[in-house]
């Protein structure tokens, strides 16, 4: 796969369709109205037109203000407010409105918490189910610090979809996610997630992601991909790193439409059940079509690999 080095504009393939008729401004007042916030807009996605369009949106609850600074994201840092008791309501309710048959949840890092705002998640799943019970729920989580109590409030409210983004390679952690530990912390979250799957609610999947073009090399790339499977993850995203403003860490690189289709052969060859993969791809793109493309093979020993 050969570098595509950058200079001057982004590529064609990242320029996006700005679409507001509407679905996109109903989605709007929706979430105005009952005051939420999402990360489609405070995470400045490229899909918001396309996915608010749709009448889809990713909600992200326990406030608007994050407690970790990383390199890459562009929601607000600093002291976060008291979580809001009726936020869980008020999503199950945009849920019941949006008519959405997969709704996707995720939060700030609430590190202020004892429980990292797990108990919140759990919360927001069982009022999402009492209000839409066809409706599928799934979770991107933080890493709750490596509590394994926080994570499991979360298991026993029994998403259909757990999901935590690895973001990077292990080497770009510390310049990337400074506080957050890739081996400790994300890939024991998801070794965890999928043993309780397979012990207790073998329809739930495991699910985490890569953001491309920080400064990792293929080799970085393609060996998390392997932590990945050996931690029995069952679906992987992988999209181009934007730089959401100029105080952010800078693109390195942009990967082609090309090289993400062949990232995305090589990890359905590893095992993974589905690869979303591609320049635009964040991960809750496409969130409901994340169905397995294929029967998850039998691993063998330490979840054994194959492919490069």
């Amino acid at each position: 796969m050969p570098k595509t080095k950058l200079q001057g504009p982004k590529p064609e393939w990242l320029k996006v369709k700005l679409t507001m008729g509407d679905d996109f401004m109903g989605v709007r007042r929706l979430v105005g109205d009952l005051s939420l916030h999402t990360v489609c807009e405070e995470a400045r996605c490229p899909n918001i037109y396309e996915c608010w369009s749709n009448r889809t949106a990713t909600f992200m609850i326990a406030g608007d203000v994050c407690t970790r600074r990383c390199g890459f994201c562009a929601v607000s840092k600093g002291a976060p407010k008291p979580l809001d008791p009726a936020e869980p309501l008020n999503v199950a309710e945009a849920v019941s409105k949006l008519k959405l048959r997969h709704a996707v949840i995720t939060a700030v890092n609430r590190d202020d918490r004892e429980d990292g705002g797990a108990a919140h998640f759990a919360a927001t799943i069982a009022a999402v189910r009492d209000l839409n019970p066809e409706c599928k729920v799934e979770v991107l989580i933080p890493d709750f610090e490596g509590n394994d109590r926080a994570l499991d409030i979360v298991l026993d409210a029994r998403p259909d979809v757990l999901n935590h983004n690895t973001e990077t390679v292990q080497r770009l952690y510390h310049r990337v996610r400074p506080h957050a530990k890739y081996e400790e912390w994300t890939m024991r979250l998801l070794r965890r997630a999928a043993m309780r799957r397979d012990a207790e609610n073998r329809d739930m999947l495991t699910k985490s992601g890569l953001m491309l073009g920080l400064g990792e090399t293929l080799d970085e790339v393609m060996e998390t991909m392997r932590d990945l499977r050996r931690a029995d993850c069952d679906v992987l995203t992988l999209g181009q790193y934007l730089q959401p403003s100029e105080r952010r860490l800078p693109v390195e690189r942009f990967y082609t439409p090309a090289e993400f289709a062949e990232l995305k052969r090589i990890g359905l060859e590893m095992g993974f059940r589905y690869v979303e993969s591609g320049p635009l791809v964040r991960s809750s793109y496409h969130a409901h079509e994340h169905k397995p493309e294929r029967e998850m093979p039998v691993l063998q020993g330490e979840h054994a690999v194959h492919g490069n």
